[in-house]
């Protein structure tokens, strides 16, 4: 699992440990399953007993008369609380010819609110010792805070005085424009691979424009956002009935409900729009396409596949086939082309690896590698390595080792994410969880979800989703001179 690219985040007073898990959406903190103890004097007719989770990740969840949906997970091992608000609106459901706009308003939030003036938020959590971020994705815009645990309250109350009324006006919002245009400029327009492969790949891979268009934004698309834009968007989206509040750490559940209560029970909802339509036709024939980098000095290559289903079977035979083929120095993409070939000194990627993990998107997504690699090796050599790793594995199976390897690295790359100091990567997974399923308590099934995974359904799934005609290959023609 990747950090993703830091699209949209405000790294604001963070410190060194809480900036690595804050700037990826990745961490949480909470459980581990261990084997269940076994019984002192079982009977010579008792049937085994399955391993079983030692402990689990406490869930409260509700929703309020007003819609907002509210998890809360209480863990004492810190004095420290986390406060997460996501709002089910990012790349996907932003407005055509206004590309960019969702992270655009990501940067308004933090412009002031009813009573707290521009920046105050960011000092109110600073001089509380805390840390804050926020993000936009393919489908939420997250903010959190963490702070010691007795200044929960204020953090509730800030983020719903957010939620209750914006400051939109328009001197913020060209104030704003301007550094999302100038956020554009340093990290994808003069940058060597700025945008590769994450902001690229879904644009040529993808055939539905919700999935498919430039999430960073045009900037004759962001120069071109008014403010009726900007307030019609914070009516709609930024209403209670469009989020989820997710409150981890150390606190007494029943004082936070109140809080909640007190705070964000009278903030009116607003209609919603009708979902969009996300689906994205089968791939039957591959595709390929190339760039021109006038920065970059050495070729890159990417390649995607269209994923299953979230939360289907193949959905979750193709996260176990990530860990196989790409992740971590034992993968057989790393051994082929970086151990044993030299092609590169490295290959990454994964499932929405730049822009969250496998488990926080909820729409048409890309398993995605890439590698910048030797200019004396051909493009088509890269790709006849992957297919050759991937025949490999169709011709001659899964074995349960390799099943069994493969579970061991998810767990453990699960596990991390739920466990870190900030609370973070918990509270992600809770609100994902809500807002997508409705279902915040699925946090303790997901490892059960992955023993499902037989060899034959990897076989299956190998079949359909990694075949060449499910595949986009996109180049990096290299224009800088050495």
């Amino acid at each position: 699992m990747r950090q993703f690219n830091n699209l949209g985040l405000r790294l604001l007073g963070l410190p060194a440990a809480a900036l690595a898990l804050g700037a990826c959406s990745h961490q949480a903190t909470s459980v581990v399953t261990a084997p269940a103890a076994p019984s002192a004097a079982p009977t010579a007719m008792a049937a085994p007993t399955p391993a079983g989770p030692a402990f689990e990740i406490p869930v409260e969840y509700y929703t309020l008369p007003n819609g907002l949906r509210v998890v809360l997970s209480p863990d004492h091992t810190a004095p420290t609380a986390t406060v997460a608000a996501y709002y089910a609106v990012g790349f996907r459901t932003e407005p055509r010819n206004r590309t960019g706009f969702a992270h655009l308003f990501e940067h308004l939030m933090f412009q002031g609110s009813q009573n707290l003036g521009k920046a105050e938020f960011i000092q109110l959590i600073q001089k509380n010792g805390g840390a804050l971020n926020g993000s936009t994705r393919f489908d939420f815009t997250n903010y959190f805070e963490v702070v010691p645990s007795n200044k929960l309250e204020t953090i509730l109350w800030a983020e719903a005085d957010r939620m209750r009324g914006l400051a939109i006006n328009q001197s913020n919002l060209t104030n704003q424009q301007g550094v999302v245009k100038s956020e554009v400029r340093v990290n994808v327009l003069n940058q060597p691979y700025g945008g590769f492969p994450w902001l690229d790949m879904p644009q040529k891979a993808n055939k539905n424009w919700n999935n498919a268009h430039n999430f960073y934004g045009d900037l004759k698309d962001l120069d071109a956002a008014n403010l009726a834009d900007t307030k019609d968007f914070f009516k709609t989206y930024y209403a209670p009935n469009n989020a989820v509040l997710a409150v981890v750490g150390d606190f007494e559940p029943a004082e936070a409900k109140a809080w909640v209560q007190k705070y964000y029970g009278n903030i009116p909802s607003a209609p919603q729009p009708p979902k969009p339509d996300l689906t994205e036709p089968r791939q039957e024939q591959e595709q390929r396409f190339s760039k021109d980098d006038k920065l970059a000095n050495k070729p890159a290559l990417a390649f995607a596949y269209h994923m299953p289903e979230r939360n289907t079977p193949e959905y979750y035979a193709l996260v176990m086939l990530d860990q196989i083929l790409l992740q971590g120095n034992d993968s057989r993409l790393y051994q082929a082309l970086v151990q044993k070939r030299g092609y590169s000194d490295g290959v990454s990627g994964g499932i929405n690896s730049d822009l969250g993990n496998q488990f926080n998107y909820n729409g048409p997504m890309l398993w995605m590698g890439s590698l910048v690699y030797d200019p004396s090796v051909q493009a088509d050599s890269v790709v006849g390595v992957l297919d050759q790793e991937i025949n490999r594995l169709a011709k001659t199976g899964i074995d349960q080792a390799t099943l069994d390897l493969a579970m061991v690295k998810i767990r453990s790359a699960f596990y991390d994410q739920v466990s870190g100091s900030d609370n973070f990567g918990r509270a992600d997974l809770l609100a994902a969880f809500a807002l997508f399923d409705n279902d915040p308590a699925r946090i303790n099934r997901i490892e059960s979800e992955f023993r499902k995974v037989t060899p034959e359904l990897m076989q299956k799934t190998i079949k359909e989703y990694l075949r060449p005609g499910n595949r986009t290959i996109l180049t990096v023609n290299p224009l800088a001179k050495s």
